[in-house]
């Protein structure tokens, strides 16, 4: 009896990831407009509610075992997030298209966070209203030198603020026999008075290491107070008040500066969070020779669905809305990330044979759980089923309706919709 439900557990988690390579194979001949992608996920990610519904959590609750379901929901939850956010940082994210929006907008968040950090010490910014100060974002670059390099000139324009992150700097004074008078570190800034004021140099910086620093020009400072007008008033006040103490390079104390980057952060403008088009298109050459990661990302999505089913076998026989529900939602899940990944110019083989790799995988997967949790207490068979609904819940709201909104806007709650109610249809044919 065991060998013969394992086997139906195989057979029906083959069946129900089957859609994923045909997803793979109707991305190769035909690309839809985003409105239908965006229909289509949301689709399947009603599929998947409805699943979890009719499937994992109403037999359970109906034989009063809420508790460990609520526990193998949390603990499903979460162990998804945490995989989920583990391949993502190593090339997972490329996957489709939401996701790579969001993973490139968090890391964006990041720099902006550790850019804020920097400049709360910088005695200029950490005067200036911190609200404020976010329009200077766009135009703060990344400038790497060499060790030997010359950042500025004693004698030559003043045009540009540095922000050192990581390396050192000597300072120079030339006019006084080349000598040393400083050496500037992480944190530490150099050009402050230029940015205001535009003075010529006072002294010539060298890199006596490989140095990664923040720059602003001056052009861009100036730019910037032309089209803000408070931050525009503030540095007036500034120089007119503080200006000695700019000279002197007045420490600012360090709950001062923790408490002006934190006012900071929160003021970031969500807009300019959002990567470009060239940001994206250089995460995905950095990307290039991890179809690995991008594979498991995938898998992560699905194999939470072949448990279920190798479980559902466990006191119970076929379900026809629980395989349909799948199906339903493995096809979408397919054809878009299939897509993502023929825009990364993945060969069509190497996808199709990806998401094959995968229906074998979900066969295999089913077939364990039907081995493994036979005879396990009605506790820990909730928690089973919990820990898959939660890791499918968390799987839908984290990767698929993301991409459906995305794609679609507001096309995504009428089709969600319908995906659940296809999906209740099949569970009629059970009665």
């Amino acid at each position: 009896m065991l060998g013969k439900f394992a086997i139906e557990a195989f057979l029906f988690g083959m069946v129900s990831a089957a859609a994923l390579p045909l997803g793979a194979l109707i991305s190769g001949i035909w690309t839809p407009k985003q409105k239908i992608t965006a229909f289509m996920m949301a689709f399947g990610a009603g599929a998947i509610i409805a699943v979890i519904a009719l499937d994992l959590m109403a037999n359970v609750v109906t034989r009063g075992d809420f508790y460990p379901l609520a526990i193998g929901c949390i603990t499903g939850g979460i162990l998804f997030v945490c995989f989920n956010k583990f391949i993502n940082a190593r090339g997972g994210f490329l996957r489709k298209a939401a996701t790579t929006i969001n993973f490139l907008k968090d890391e964006k968040v990041k720099k902006f966070e550790k850019i804020f950090k920097e400049m709360s010490r910088v005695q200029l910014f950490g005067k200036l209203p911190p609200e404020e100060i976010q329009v200077l974002l766009p135009y703060i670059s990344g400038k790497d030198f060499k060790k030997g390099d010359v950042l500025i000139k004693q004698g030559t324009a003043g045009d540009s603020l540095f922000i050192i992150d990581e390396g050192t700097i000597d300072i120079i004074d030339d006019k006084n026999n080349s000598k040393k008078i400083a050496t500037l570190a992480q944190g530490d800034v150099l050009g402050e008075m230029a940015l205001v004021t535009g003075e010529p140099r006072s002294v010539t910086a060298v890199a006596v290491s490989d140095v990664k620093t923040w720059l602003i020009l001056k052009e861009h400072f100036d730019y910037i107070l032309q089209n803000s007008p408070k931050l525009a008033e503030a540095v007036k006040k500034l120089v007119h008040t503080r200006i000695d103490d700019l000279h002197q390079k007045e420490t600012i104390v360090s709950h001062e500066a923790v408490a002006w980057a934190n006012k900071a952060v929160k003021n970031i403008d969500t807009k300019l969070a959002m990567p470009t088009e060239d940001e994206i298109k250089k995460a995905m050459e950095a990307q290039k020779g991890k179809p690995l990661s991008i594979w498991f990302g995938c898998l992560v999505d699905g194999i939470p669905e072949s448990l279920v089913i190798g479980s559902s076998l466990l006191d119970k026989s076929f379900s026809l809305s629980l395989v349909a529900g799948l199906f339903i939602s493995n096809f979408p899940e397919a054809f878009s990330s299939s897509a993502e990944m023929h825009r990364q110019k993945y060969s069509f083989r190497k996808v199709f044979w990806l998401w094959s790799g995968i229906m074998i995988l979900s066969g295999v997967s089913a077939y364990l759980g039907n081995i493994f949790f036979v005879n396990v207490s009605p506790f820990m068979f909730a928690m089973i089923q919990g820990l898959a609904a939660g890791a499918m819940l968390a799987m839908v709201t984290e990767t698929m309706l993301p991409e459906a909104y995305y794609k679609g806007g507001t096309i995504t709650g009428i089709s969600t919709l319908l995906g659940l109610l296809a999906t209740v249809f099949f569970k009629t044919f059970e009665y």
